[in-house]
This record gives structure tokens, sequence and C-alpha cells, in this order.
């Protein structure tokens, strides 16, 4: 049943105030979304409790020193998402209608991706549509993405490593841009033949290794790989940053799983071995907010990100 509101008819929820309600159920605390948006915790905290006597239920609920969202702010939070949803459909198709694209783009991508792919889609954007400003951020899709369902970025770049499928939440729209094959890269000068991937990777059982951070994509695939192998890789360097990865390698301090992307267009500097069947590409591919993909300047992007990956410059 309807409430009634102050004049007398239904009540009409304040949408800034479900923002702030959203805001709360992707950054966990009210510190986060008072920093995020800019604001005093105590005005967040004030501006709930307005939205909480409108809607005449609890909407947050203490757990020890924190607070989580009731059942009945869920349910408030779904529809707002859609709201915002049909909102950004609307900027979209506003968007459309202009002749020329302005305002900025926000995009964060991992490094491989920005290293080889971002400064040619950039090149392409400012000619095609000079009045757009795009705004790029070095960020690991496991931040990128909650990131994106908060909106601080328009368009993320990630990636998906074989066997580690990411998760899709119903909101996010995702497009492929190329499969990047990953190969075995040997800190040997002298590197002996071998039958076969498993065997190569198996020889390399007792050198140290650098992978990628605990719980990130790329190192549950990598541990994942070296023990199906038969064997726990003594891991003695860990880091996002690819480029020390290869640097490791070619010094002779540790084997590591490169991808192609990270050579961009140029040839290996180290000797490299394929991987086991099934193993040996991880998906890279943009995702945007469901919403906006419509956005002539998402489409914009993602057609520059494409004629990047098809430039001479990232064809080895």
């Amino acid at each position: 049943m309807l409430r009634d509101g102050p004049e007398g008819g239904p009540t009409m929820f304040d949408l800034h105030r479900l923002r702030l309600l959203r805001e709360l159920k992707h950054r966990g605390t009210l510190a986060a979304v008072a920093a995020a948006l800019s604001y005093a915790p105590s005005s967040v905290s004030q501006h709930l409790a307005q939205l909480e006597a409108e809607v005449g239920v609890p909407l947050l609920e203490p757990v020890g020193r924190r607070v989580r969202l009731t059942e009945q702010a869920e349910i408030l939070v779904a529809h707002t998402e859609a709201v915002l949803e049909r909102l950004e459909r609307a900027e979209a198709d506003i968007a459309t209608s202009l002749t020329d694209l302005t305002g900025t783009l926000r995009i964060a991508s991992f490094q491989t991706a920005a290293l080889a792919l971002i400064p040619t889609a950039l090149g392409l954007l400012r000619d095609a549509h000079p009045h757009l400003r795009v705004h790029v951020t070095h960020m690991e899709p496991e931040g990128a993405l909650p990131a994106l369902q908060a909106r601080d970025f328009d368009l993320v770049l990630a990636e998906e490593y074989p066997g580690n499928p990411n998760p899709r939440p119903a909101e996010l729209e995702e497009e492929d841009l190329l499969d990047d094959p990953l190969h075995l890269a040997l800190p040997q000068s002298e590197v002996p033949g071998f039958e076969t991937p498993l065997a190569a990777l198996r020889a390399l059982a007792g050198h140290p290794w650098v992978m990628e951070p605990e719980g990130t994509g790329a190192r549950h695939w990598a541990m994942t790989l070296c023990r199906n192998a038969g064997f726990e890789p003594d891991v003695r360097f860990e880091t996002t940053d690819l480029l020390l990865h290869l640097r490791l390698v070619e010094q002779k301090h540790a084997a590591a799983f490169l991808p192609d992307l990270i050579w961009n267009g140029r040839g290996p500097t180290v000797p490299l071995r394929r991987l086991p069947r099934g193993r040996r590409t991880r998906r890279i591919f943009t995702v945007v907010r469901r919403g906006s993909s419509r956005h002539p300047a998402i489409q914009a992007c993602r057609a520059a990100l494409l004629r990047a990956v098809g430039s001479p410059t990232n064809k080895a």
C-alpha cells in the first residue's frame, strides 16, 4: 500500500538519497561513501536517516562497528540500479543526438593492455573526437570492476585466465577484445629441448618463480598450472608489474608466465615454451555498465580499442 506524502499523495523517494544507499552497498562503509563523494560521514548518515523516514522501515542494521543493509534496503537498491540504468540510457540517447562528442570518459586498464593498446586508441579517439576528454587509470581488474559498478569508471579493460572465470554481475556488459597467448618464460641462457609443454614446465619445478599476488586471477591460474604439473612453485617475487616479471626472467632470477601482449609487437627477449593444451590464452575484454553500452563515447572507445588490437605495432 502506498503511504501518503506531505501533500496527501504517494511518497516519492529522493533519488540522491537512494544513490547514497546504493553507494553504501558497493563501498561497504559510511566512511568510504563519504570519502568517495567528498561528504562528511555525519552528512551521509543524516541523508540515510531521512531516507529511512521516507521509506518507513529500517534500512540499516548494526554489525559490530559497521552497518549492513536490511532486506528492504537491498530491494530498494535493486530498484535504484534499474532507475540509474535507465538514466544512463537517456544520457546515451542525448549524446547520440549531438553532432560532436564532449565530456569525460573514464577508463581503467591493467598494465599490459594499457601499454600495448591504450596509446593507439587514445590517438584514434583524439583524431575522431577532439573534444572528448579521456581519463585513464592503471588498475587491476580485481579493483576496477567493483569501481565500475560504483560508477568511478565508465569502461574497464579486464582479463580472464583459463579455468578461472570472472563473476558476471547482471548490471555489467562485456565485449571481447582479443585472446592473448600465454607462454612459459625460461630463465636459462642455454635452453634444452623438451618433448612436451608439460616436460618444459616440470623442468622448472625447483627454480624460483615470479607471479602476481595472491587473490588475483592470474595467480590462481598459475598456481593451478604448476600443481597440475606435479609441483608447488617456489614463488619468491610477487608483483602485478609484468615488466618486472620480464626483467627478472631476463636477469635469470626467476621463471614466469608471460603473455604475448607484453612484447607490444616486438620479438621476445627470453626463451619461451608452449603451455599445456587448454591453458594457453587469456581472454581480454572491455566491461561497461549495461545502461551505458549505447553511449557514443563508449562505442567510439570500444571501436578504437579494436583498431588498436589490429594495428601493426601490436603484431609480432
